[in-house]
Parts: structure tokens; C-alpha cells; sequence
């Protein structure tokens, strides 16, 4: 995700770093180069003239602006509910750290220097790994088989070894989570109308991993999108013939305006529809998690707390 002030002046038209511009310069400059033809031979092609007017590209023009708008506003839709679940599942995970401080009863507080033998901190040792899983799993990179040292000493490594097993590593997680609660219960260390609580919040974390598994999985209709890639290079290359006649040598300065505006719409709307990878304008889910390790191990006055992450060339990962 970019993250920066909003520049001004001359500086809004030279930055580059987090513009759609780097991922469209090819094909927009093929675009202008065509129209540099056609303005050089003022729209002959083998000593055959074509001739357009700008009667049909203003016909087509304003729906293919209405349902790029349309597409991308479905991919901000997506975009904004993948947020709103990580926002979800980072209120769930500090809840989830209370509820094991003050709902499970112990004899000292929950603290890391009791170490995974206390129910309460391997459950919020879970969770901080359980952040990790999913968001490897959103972006198709392995959890248990390969996990970062840092997050070794918060499992055991049966447990490890069982998220490597798993096809769904963030769901293991959670049942580990439920088998303890069902074992607090049983030894009279939580009633049952607290263990309720705890267990809601379980299920809000798998139902925010449910929901995230559905946007990665259910893209925007592909012939949806290959239908409006078609209409907007054709309009673009075809421009140039209907605007030589009317504005001459000016032919390649507008078609290129255009052309950056349809292109640029259709390859954020490519960019954004699937929020959780790993390019400049998707979500932060390392800052994310890194948050909600944070916040976790704060809890349980872990001594290895790191820092935010922070952006690097205005970009948050």
C-alpha cells in the first residue's frame, strides 16, 4: 500500500513510484507511436484513406468510461471488505488476548515467562501465528512447512509439523484453540457462559478467514473483463483515425491522455481486485499481522516485542 502525502504542483505529474503508469507504459507507448503514424500520414494506410469522425468514438466512449467505472468500483469493493476483515480479525485477536487474561482462571498472571505449558499464552501465541498463516495463505505461500525463526518459539513443533500437514493452516490453529477451551472447561478453569465468550470470538476469526478465502477465490467474471480489455484497446488504437482530420499534428497528445485514462482505469481495476498480494497498491498484511503480534505479546509481557514496520520508498507491505 502507498503511503504518502498527497503531492502538489509540478510534482503530481512527475512521480512515478505507486503510479499505474509503470504497468501501462509499454502498451501506451506503442499507443502513441501509432498515433504519431497515423498523424505523419494523416490516416493512410497504403495509399488507402480511412476515414472516421469522432461521432462513433464519442458513441462508445462514454459507456466503456461507465463500465470501467462500474468494474472498478466492484474491485474497490473487494479491496475495502478484504480491509475491513483484517480490521476485524485484528479487534478479534486483542479480544481474544483479554478474554484469556481475565476469563480463564490461574493462579499467577498470564505472562510468556510461564511458556507454552499455559493455556493462556498458547492460545495467544496461536493467534499471533494464526494472522501469519492466513495471510500466507491468501497470497499461496506456504505456513507450517517453512515458518519465519521468529515465529518458531510460539508453537510446539507438533504443532508446526501439523500446520505443514493441514491444508488450511489458520483453521488447524483454531481447533487447537477450541481443544484447549474444551479442556479449561472440563477442569473448572472457565464456566460455561465464559467459555461461550471465547468461543465466539473463535468463530469471528474463522468466519473473517472464511470471507478473505472467498475474494481470493471468487475473481470478477473473466469475460466480464476480457470484454472490457477488447473495447478499450480497440478504441485506443483506433482513435488516432477519427481525431487526425479534425485536430492534426495535436492527434498523439490527446490519444495519449485518453489512452492513459483507459488503460491506467482497466490495470488498477486488474490491480486492486485481488487486495491481499504483494504489489504496491494492495493491502498491508505484513504491517497487519505485525500489529496484531504487537499488540498480543504486549499482553503477555513477552520480552521480544518488535517494531511497526514502516513504509520503504512510501510503500507498506
Amino acid at each position: 500500500m502507498i503511503v504518502r502525502d498527497r503531492p502538489s504542483g509540478l510534482r503530481l505529474f512527475l512521480i512515478l513510484r505507486g503510479s499505474i503508469l509503470n504497468r501501462i507504459r509499454a502498451v501506451l507507448l506503442v499507443n502513441v507511436l501509432v498515433a504519431i503514424a497515423v498523424t505523419i500520414t494523416h490516416g493512410a494506410l497504403f495509399e488507402l484513406k480511412i476515414t472516421l469522425t469522432a461521432i462513433p468514438f464519442t458513441l462508445i466512449g462514454l459507456p466503456l468510461a461507465i463500465f470501467l467505472g462500474f468494474r472498478n468500483t466492484a474491485a474497490y469493493d473487494r479491496y475495502w471488505e478484504g480491509r475491513k476483515l483484517w480490521g476485524e480479525l485484528v479487534f478479534r485477536s486483542q479480544n481474544l488476548a483479554r478474554q484469556c487474561r481475565s476469563l480463564i482462571s490461574a493462579s499467577r498472571p498470564a505472562s510468556a515467562e510461564l511458556g507454552l505449558d499455559d493455556v493462556r499464552v498458547r492460545m495467544i501465541s496461536r493467534a499471533i501465528v494464526h494472522a501469519y498463516a492466513l495471510r500466507d495463505r491468501l497470497r499461496g505461500q506456504p505456513s507450517g512447512a517453512a515458518p519465519d525463526p521468529a515465529l518458531l518459539p510460539l508453537l510446539s513443533t507438533a504443532e508446526w509439523e501439523a500446520m505443514a500437514r493441514s491444508s488450511n493452516p489458520p483453521a488447524t490453529l483454531l481447533l487447537r484453540m477450541g481443544d484447549d477451551l474444551a479442556e479449561c472447561v472440563a477442569t473448572g478453569r472457565i464456566d460455561g457462559c465464559r467459555a461461550t465468550s471465547l468461543d465466539d470470538t473463535f468463530s469471528a476469526m474463522a468466519a473473517a478467514a472464511a470471507a478473505c478465502d472467498r475474494i481470493r477465490t471468487t475473481p470478477i467474471p473473466f469475460s466480464y473483463t476480457l470484454l472490457l480489455h477488447r473495447t478499450a484497446y480497440l478504441y485506443c488504437f483506433l482513435l488516432p483515425f477519427g481525431l487526425v482530420d479534425t485536430i492534426g499534428f495535436m492527434t498523439p497528445f490527446v490519444v495519449g491522455i485518453v489512452a492513459y485514462t483507459f488503460f491506467g482505469l482497466d490495470a488498477l481495476g486488474d490491480e486492486i481486485e485481488e487486495p491481499f498480494g504483494t504489489s504496491a497498491n494492495d493491502l498491508p498484511l505484513d504491517a497487519i499481522c505485525r500489529n496484531i503480534e504487537i499488540g498480543l505479546k504486549e499482553a503477555i509481557d513477552h520480552p521480544d516485542i518488535p517494531a511497526p514496520l514502516a513504509p520503504v520508498g512510501y510503500c507498506l507491505l
